[in-house]
């Protein structure tokens, strides 16, 4: 099946706003989405608080604006300061070998920009992923055990190092790599370029 890959941060609202465009655009081609980790602020990065006036200015000026257009629900969570997101990609990857990624990353997505939930708690963590379709017990033994941690460190690298990612969504769709939300018309062009190539 063809792919279209988004290097993501879940602490990125424009992450949860890019997704709608990109399937909408997809639509019923048979393309599914991969997702791939991108921590916008690694330890020992101090993370964003949203009393700061940096959070709400960018939401009123920016997300609130594009979400309305787009129809998604979201606001800015009130969790203080921002969790990270490094337990949340650990269960990705254990999401992606279980075919999961898509639903599990859109779960967390929701948690946190639609129901204010604290992704950086591990409980919380293990019950979104079993509502994405992960069993909770393998969930809470990949955490407690540390068994993606490894891998995790190994996807940074990639992103940083391999694929120069900086900001996110990064979406890379076949050879087109949009820094950002893609605009509607150079997407469905893209996602064009990549059922030709993959029917040649």
């Amino acid at each position: 099946m063809r792919t279209v890959t988004v290097y993501s941060d879940y602490v990125c609202p424009f992450c949860l706003l890019a997704e709608q465009v990109l399937s909408d655009a997809i639509g019923d081609r048979d393309i599914r989405i991969s997702w791939r980790a991108f921590e916008l602020r690694p330890e020992p990065v101090p993370t964003l608080r949203p009393e700061d006036p940096y959070l709400p200015a960018i939401w009123k000026k920016a997300v609130y604006p594009r979400a309305e257009r787009l129809g998604v629900p979201i606001r800015l969570p009130s969790i203080s300061p921002q969790p990270r997101t490094d337990k949340a990609f650990e269960l990705l990857a254990l999401a992606q070998d279980r075919g999961l990624d898509h639903p599990y990353s859109m779960r967390v997505l929701r948690a946190f920009f639609q129901e204010d939930r604290d992704i950086g708690d591990p409980e919380i963590l293990i019950e979104l992923a079993a509502e994405a379709g992960i069993d909770p017990g393998e969930a809470r033994r990949a955490l407690e055990t540390g068994a993606y941690a490894e891998r995790h460190r190994e996807a940074l690298r990639h992103a940083r190092e391999d694929m120069a990612i900086t900001s996110v969504p990064t979406i890379v769709v076949g050879e087109q790599v949009f820094r950002g939300t893609p605009p509607a018309d150079e997407l469905l062009q893209a996602l064009e370029r990549l059922e030709g190539a993959a029917d040649r």
